[in-house]
């Protein structure tokens, strides 16, 4: 059998000729393919950038509680913090609360809400203020390289800030901290003798006794079960917090890995029930410590 374009030819039709402005459907049609095809990897590779920063919004959106940005000098540096107020008539405590290795997300501002709800004010300071980056990884270097001497000043910066500029603070001050964060709440609580309580949350903790010698407040751990990477620094803190006559009260949640107060939370779309049990144990034994807050 001959091919259905010799057939035509030879009953006498002219082959089919194309208009220019059909070739050039023909063209732009596989180009829309190929921009969509684009736009679809990009968007893919976006998701867990995206998640990680606006999971926690719509907690923010339907509070009934005042958040509000606040700028402060850190030396010749301006640093942005949130601070959510709790709805009570009288004065009360400001817990500092130390962001993730991903920068300041909604996802802590939301648990600064969360810590309103339950009596406290609560003030995050955005430790990269003035710095840009493109995703999560990007936030991950730029925190990791942070000098140490900047991140303490900015932590007193954000202290001086609640103690003295926040009418409605009562003069205690305590502060928390969750992954790099928890590490530094450690840290931190050695560094401010005004601390009332520190909150350390799946946070390294010290391994040398000038480290935890001017502690001046209780340390509370909260850890992951599968998250020996943090854990095995735990005995050696006992110990030397211990030595050193100081208090620290170290948890371990059964079935929970680490960040479980982030991939615990109802609203994140990857919750894993595992550590939804865990986060909802650590809030119940929070809400009781900053009840003990004077």
């Amino acid at each position: 059998m001959a091919p259905v374009a010799a057939a035509s030819t030879q009953s006498g039709t002219n082959p089919v000729r194309r208009l220019p402005n059909e070739r050039k459907i023909d063209i732009l049609i596989p180009m829309k393919r190929i921009v969509v095809a684009f736009a679809l990897i990009f968007l893919v590779q976006s998701l867990p950038a995206q998640e990680i920063k606006d999971f926690g919004k719509e907690r923010l959106n339907s509070s009934p509680r005042h958040g509000e940005w606040v700028d402060f000098k850190s030396g010749d540096r301006t640093i942005k913090a949130f601070v959510v107020y709790p709805e009570r008539k009288d004065k009360a405590p400001v817990v500092l609360v130390i962001h993730e290795i991903f920068g300041l997300t909604d996802w802590a501002r939301s648990l600064c809400d969360e810590l309103a709800e339950n009596g406290v004010i609560a003030i995050v300071p955005d430790l990269l203020s003035g710095q840009k980056f493109e995703d999560i990884d990007g936030a991950r270097k730029a925190i990791s390289a942070l000098p140490k001497e900047q991140v303490q000043a900015d932590l007193d910066a954000t202290s001086a800030y609640a103690l003295t500029k926040i009418p409605a603070c009562n003069g205690t001050l305590a502060v928390c901290g969750f992954c790099w964060g928890g590490g530094w709440t450690f840290s931190y609580a050695n560094m401010n003798p005004k601390l009332k309580a520190a909150y350390s949350f799946y946070g390294t903790a010290p391994d040398d006794a000038a480290k935890v010698a001017n502690i001046p407040c209780p340390v509370y751990g909260f850890y992951g079960e599968n998250d020996e990477r943090v854990n095995a620094t735990i005995s050696k803190g006992e110990e030397l917090m211990k030595a050193a006559g100081k208090k620290y009260e170290p948890v371990i949640y059964k079935g929970a890995g680490h960040g479980f107060m982030r991939s615990g939370e109802p609203s994140d779309p990857q919750v894993r029930e595992g550590d939804k049990k865990a986060r909802d144990d650590a809030w119940a034994r929070w809400k009781i410590l900053l009840k003990q807050l004077p």
